[in-house]
């Protein structure tokens, strides 16, 4: 919408975060708070700290923040009336336990005419979440071990860190440049508890029941050179940003301990090993099976950019801009894309502003390199293994897919600023985006059903098969779509004696179309790779609606707020033929307050989601199984959270 992978590259498309860092030496900082549901779960605290150096006599700074975080675990599961008699609740159905620790720092120090700077962190965040229920009588079970059924814990550790350190220095003019060099690396580490492997079991009476499944591993580097200025042009200044950026991405998949994926200990596909049921016997642990050897990878890309950005006052109330960024990726080729704006201010009351752009997307490489094998529900709403192959494999091979390219877009943008009074602003924009080649995520491809004669007649039962699932995804250029919007911002503010009270209003309108479902595949259709449940996913699978009031007000040591947020209507297909589900618009209410005993000192409270309010529930007919498998609310899209009310109470302190 606002083009600005033209001006920041590819992963841009879809906006621009500027992230602040605190400059100079400031107070010391604590802060505290707990906070809980209305149903009791879901307990939360978070205690940080700031500091902040002095370094050297020259205005150098070391700011140093620290944070950690508990949050327990919330559930709103309905009863289970499928796999369980009598019905009871199995599943555990929303937020996972987590603990999460954080350490930040940024720094900066005069050098040479320059200042060299540096900003970076690490962290530490672990999660213990569920997967499916299984039964006592599921094949995926051992009643030996399990006699009423299991839920398997997914328990998962995420390690983050990075670094940037960079240079700046004012050049001759009001020229300047910045070179700076980043590295970030994530890992994903899975460890599968209160599980089994049902073929091992089977095969000689035992089975451990936890295994580490596998991690995922990415690293980035960037190094960029950046400047900025200007020139005269025809008696006025040309503002110019240019520079040059290298990047390298990197991606890992490591396999997990062998009982984590195995067919039994000897792993060998021709040996039969039966289930408590009489079939063949599932491999891997139950849950998260581990990643496989075959599945493991450690590949990457590397990227070169090079962009100039121009913009150009005519006279006192005409600005225009053009941005031109060209990028040459090692694993698919060159793209250049382009933005055009203008802005018009007749006077001091009315703007008027408006963008044209194209831009792109190129694949991630976790879209590329990621495969794995999980516990899913199929079209009959049966829990499956399900195969995410990876881009280029044998199995996208197979059925044809071609190798991910690059997302294109074409958006363009108008614009309207009132400022009627000092006190009061109304912005209004109306924006229309086509992206084309769209990478998504394909739909669940099962094997036919009924007789097969030979493998010609059911060619997806004669991919499937061999590899033990019973269906597979991956990612692919499926779609082209077309989204309109429309945002309406307002903003008054009443200044009294001691007092401030700030009305805003935020509408938000926007409509994504499905313009065409292409497949190079000669096995599957376009219909077939991205179904109508996929489509119904896309096109309202979120609020077409988003809108927000508030009123801030504040007077002497006391400070209030309230928000109302409205989630517009979102609809989702499940398994039943022609259901589509529709969850109704709802506001939800968020109210907090804050008293400040000294200007170091403050106290504040909240309750978000004041009246309790809940997605719709699922039609307890029409949308089965989800309701009787326990999932109250919501299963793909949701258009608000699930856990209801929650209340905290949060201190600040500084000296």
């Amino acid at each position: 919408r606002d083009g600005a992978a033209a001006q920041y590259g590819s992963d841009a498309i879809a906006g621009v975060i500027n992230i602040v860092l605190k400059k100079g030496v400031t107070d010391t900082q604590l802060s505290g708070s707990a906070g809980t549901t209305s149903e009791g779960d879901g307990d939360t605290y978070t205690a940080s700290a700031h500091k902040g150096i002095s370094l050297g006599a020259d205005g150098g700074y070391l700011n140093l923040s620290l944070e950690g975080r508990r949050r327990n675990e919330t559930n709103r599961a309905g009863v289970d009336s499928l796999r369980v008699n009598p019905p009871r609740v199995t599943q555990r159905i929303g937020d996972s336990l987590a603990k999460d620790g954080y350490l930040w720092m940024n720094a900066a120090l005069p050098m040479g005419g320059g200042e060299l700077y540096t900003f970076g962190g690490a962290s530490k965040r672990t999660g213990d979440a569920a997967g499916f229920f299984r039964s006592a009588g599921d094949a995926r079970n051992v009643p030996a071990v399990y006699p009423n059924g299991f839920l398997p814990n997914i328990n998962t550790t995420v390690k983050d860190a990075s670094l940037g350190v960079g240079y700046k220095h004012d050049l001759s003019g009001d020229w300047s440049m910045d070179l700076s060099v980043n590295h970030g690396r994530s890992e994903l580490g899975f460890h599968e508890s209160n599980s089994i492997n049902v073929s091992y079991y089977y095969e000689n009476g035992s089975s451990p029941l936890e295994a580490d499944t596998g991690k995922l591993k990415f690293d980035q580097t960037t190094l960029n050179l950046d400047f900025k200025g200007s020139v005269d042009v025809a008696g006025a200044p040309l503002y110019i940003g240019t520079g040059f950026e290298w990047r390298r991405d990197n991606y890992q998949i490591v396999a997990g301990d062998p009982v984590s994926y195995q067919y039994g200990r000897s792993n060998d596909p021709r040996k039969i090993i039966r289930d408590q049921t009489g079939g063949i016997a599932a491999s891997g642990i139950q849950g998260f099976p581990g990643y496989t050897p075959g599945t493991e990878v450690d590949d990457g890309r590397h990227n070169t950019a090079y962009y100039v950005d121009l913009e150009r006052k005519v006279g006192d109330t005409l600005s225009l801009g053009a941005a031109l960024r060209h990028e040459r990726y090692s694993d698919f080729g060159n793209t250049t894309i382009g933005k055009l704006s203008v802005r018009y201010d007749p006077s001091r009351l009315v703007g008027l502003r408006a963008s044209g752009s194209t831009g792109f997307r190129a694949p991630g490489v976790q879209q590329k390199f990621y495969s794995s094998v999980s516990t899913n529900l199929n079209a009959a709403g049966v829990l499956t293994e399900t195969l995410t192959a990876r881009e280029n494999s044998a199995v996208t091979r197979a059925f044809g897919i071609a190798p991910l390219q690059e997302e294109t877009s074409k958006s363009a943008s108008v614009g309207m600023i009132l400022r009627p009074t000092n006190n009061f602003s109304v912005t209004a924009d109306l924006y229309r985006t086509n992206i084309d080649d769209r990478i998504v995520f394909s739909s669940n491809i099962a094997p036919e059903s009924g007789a097969c004669t030979t493998a010609a007649a059911c060619p997806i039962k004669a991919i499937l098969d061999p590899l033990r699932v019973g269906q597979a995804q991956f990612f692919t250029n499926a779609i082209d779509t077309t989204t309109t919007g429309f945002d309406l911002v307002a903003q008054h503010t009443t200044r009294g004696q001691g007092s401030t009270l700030v009305l805003s209003g935020q509408l938000g309108f926007n409509r994504t179309k499905v313009k065409d479902r292409h497949s190079q595949s000669s096995v599957l259709s376009g219909a077939q790779l991205f179904d109508d449940t996929q489509v119904t996913l896309i096109e309202k699978g979120q609020p077409r609606q988003h809108h927000v009031v508030a009123a801030d007000y504040t007077v002497g040591q006391w400070n209030a707020t309230a928000r109302a947020n409205y989630f517009g209507e979102v609809e989702g297909q499940g398994f039943t033929p022609g259901f589509i589900q529709t969850w109704e618009a709802k506001w939800i209410l968020d109210l907090t307050a804050r008293y400040s005993f000294t200007k170091k000192l403050s106290l504040s409270a909240g309750v978000n989601n004041v009246f309790d309010t809940y997605p719709t529930k699922w039609d307890p007919v029409k949308a089965a199984p989800f309701p009787q498998l326990g999932f109250t609310h919501c299963w793909e899209t949701c258009p608000f959270g699930i856990n209801g009310r929650s209340m905290y109470a949060k201190v600040d302190y500084a000296f």
